[in-house]
């Protein structure tokens, strides 16, 4: 289809705070930047506002997911804080506490909803823990440390069939199991029998005493630079996040939100941002079952033609994927625009091409653009620390500190590291004090390790760019600096959809070389092969290997220096493994894990034998860094 000139459209009016900032560098070379608004008040608790809703807006959805017809299975807020109460009271029965708490392994859903905020409603804390340590796992590595470090008393997975491999290997006498699966062979617990339990006076003595401080939950880090680390959210990060939020976008205040979104709850961008921002705002979330990987997106493009959304939030994988849908359906396209009024992507950088057809496809479909924001935070932050508010004018931008929070930039060699504070920060990391003195500072910043560049050093007003984890970097034998995220960035961007991710190895060599995790799909349809065929036949083939010559030397022209030319590559038929911790959960490179465990792959590429190595893809002869 044409594409309409985008430009020459309006935006879409959403209200969104504008990203002011006051900055301050000390002598030493140390950056302070802060908003100049102020941090207006929060409740005490985010069970709080379950409450407000379910007083002021009984009846209103609060969550919907399909059921086995595929009809929307709907809680409303007064049902819900119901069902909340007694489940509960089960809790406070079985004296589930804070030394033993509880575990959930099944992902998204209507009831890990309810026992979550159960638990927060009697200062309980829970655990979600990624679906992909039981489910994708072999040998349960990763969940069985996890396990080890909460010692559950309890322990929820909506179908237990699924899980019975993970539970075969952590599950323990003395832990509950409690399933919606009453099919179930093990010993179990239904999950109706802890909504039976009428509510005693304990629950209100019990919520009474929870507060600011209480911990609501651990949320495990995705390990994109170690082994997850266990961070600890308590009811003052949620609540003060979620204000932050309000503050910078008070749209999401003006009218109940409807999100339909798939973002996992054991991440902080789908299990505090956003579900905080439905129940902050009395909304209502519709929780898609589907996830941008193959085979499951069909699931979340049926349910974005049932549900308009007002603001839509992803991962740059999924807005990519939305892309080929929206162009070829007008009918849904308009859809999908009618009532939106914010584009908000998180995780990972997106391609400019990207946020450009997707203003043109909007343009189109309503003679308007969506608004783009994004920002930076951590687990941590819970998540939200830094906005670019509706001033988006590039895709690499993360604006600056939202209301409340405190940045300071600490040169670390040669670069600035982002670090953070206010009171949305955790307090540290559940049971390991070690690790917790280590990420804070002697100002008492928390330490992101991410790195941050102004985005025009002339004017710090017009706000920062990520410059990737600073863990990443490495020296050559030169002596000279990789930056990996900026590398990595700009070698996607040029590889396209024929590369799904990269690592760079050249720690202590000459020069800097690659090993790409191509797109299986992409790269079977450019040799021509079946989708059953091995994808190394596909890489073999004189049309995939020439264009990737294509990309190299390409690459190689624009990146003359030794810090950015990459000088071969090999391409890897094998994805990155869980179980090795390659990968994370959220589909995030842990850089240092690939290249621990392909060592042997990564010596290929410096070794004696390259030029006669068939898999080694060279740059042109005579490119050489400078």
């Amino acid at each position: 289809m044409a594409m309409p000139n985008a430009a020459t459209a309006p935006v879409r009016q959403a209200r969104i705070l504008a990203p002011d900032v006051s900055f301050e560098r000390r002598p030493d070379g140390v950056w302070y930047a802060r908003s100049p608004h102020t941090l207006g008040p929060y409740p005490a608790t985010i069970t709080k506002r379950l409450e407000h809703w379910a007083f002021h807006a009984p009846d209103r959805t609060f969550l919907a997911e399909r059921d086995d017809t595929g009809a929307w299975r709907r809680v409303s807020y007064g049902e819900a804080l119901t069902r909340v109460r007694s489940i509960a009271q089960s809790l406070l029965d079985r004296r589930v506490s804070a030394d033993r708490p509880i575990v959930i392994l099944s992902g998204n859903g209507i009831e890990h909803a309810l026992l979550g905020f159960a638990a927060m409603y009697v200062g309980v804390p829970f655990a979600p823990l990624a679906t992909s340590y039981s489910l994708v796992a072999r040998e349960f590595t990763t969940l069985r440390a996890l396990w080890a470090t909460l010692n559950p008393s309890l322990a929820f997975a909506a179908r237990t069939g699924d899980y019975d491999r993970a539970l075969s290997a952590v599950m323990t006498d003395d832990c509950e199991l409690v399933t919606t699966d009453e099919t179930s062979p093990r010993s179990f617990t239904p999950f109706a029998a802890l909504e039976a339990r009428p509510p005693t006076p304990d629950v209100e003595t019990a919520h009474a005493r929870v507060g600011p401080d209480t911990i609501a939950k651990i949320l495990f880090t995705s390990g994109s630079t170690g082994s997850p680390k266990g961070v600890i959210n308590t009811q003052r990060m949620l609540c003060s996040n979620q204000q932050m939020l309000v503050e910078s976008m008070p749209f999401l205040a003006e009218a109940p939100p409807v999100l339909c979104d798939w973002l996992p709850w054991n991440h902080t961008f789908g299990g505090n941002h956003n579900m905080g921002i439905v129940l902050y705002n009395g909304g209502s979330l519709y929780i898609d079952a589907g996830k941008p990987v193959a085979g499951l997106f069909d699931t979340t493009i049926a349910n974005l033609r049932d549900v308009a959304c007002t603001a839509y939030y992803n991962v740059p994988r999924g807005f990519e994927m939305l892309l080929p849908a929206l162009r070829s359906d007008r009918a849904f396209r308009t859809h999908f625009f009618s009532r939106l009024k914010m584009l908000f992507y998180a995780a990972a950088g997106l391609r400019q091409e990207v946020a450009d057809e997707f203003d043109a496809l909007a343009a189109d479909a309503c003679g308007e653009r969506i608004v783009w924001v994004t920002g930076l935070g951590s687990t941590e932050s819970a998540p939200f620390a830094l906005c670019t508010g509706a001033q988006m004018t590039s895709t690499r931008k993360v604006g600056v500190p939202v209301p409340g929070v405190e940045l300071k930039l600490a040169p670390v060699g040669q670069v600035l590291e982002a670090r953070l504070r206010g009171p949305n920060i955790t307090p540290g990391y559940w049971r390991d004090e070690a690790l917790t003195r280590e990420v804070f500072d002697e100002e008492g910043f928390y330490c992101m390790g991410d790195a941050l560049a102004f985005d025009d050093p002339a004017d710090p007003s017009r706000g920062l760019v990520l410059e990737g984890r600073i863990a990443d970097d490495f020296k050559l034998s030169t002596g000279t600096w990789v930056r990996v995220g900026p590398l990595r960035a700009a070698f996607l961007a040029a590889a396209g959809d024929l590369a799904q991710d990269v690592v760079f190895g050249g720690e202590g060599r000459e020069a800097i070389t690659a090993l790409v995790f191509p797109n299986p799909i992409a790269c079977r349809r450019m040799a021509g092969t079946a989708g059953a065929a091995p994808l190394g036949a596909a890489l073999a083939s004189p049309a995939v290997r020439a264009r990737f010559q294509q990309i190299l030397d390409a690459f190689a022209d624009a990146h003359r220096t030794s810090s950015t030319m990459i000088v071969r590559l090999l391409l890897l038929d094998e994805p990155p493994l869980i179980d090795a911790q390659e990968i994370t959960d959220k589909g995030s490179i842990n850089q240092r894990a690939v290249l621990r465990r392909r060592a042997a792959l990564v010596d290929r590429l410096y070794g004696d034998a390259i030029d006669r190595d068939p898999d080694v893809i060279r740059v042109k002869k005579g490119t050489t860094p400078s």
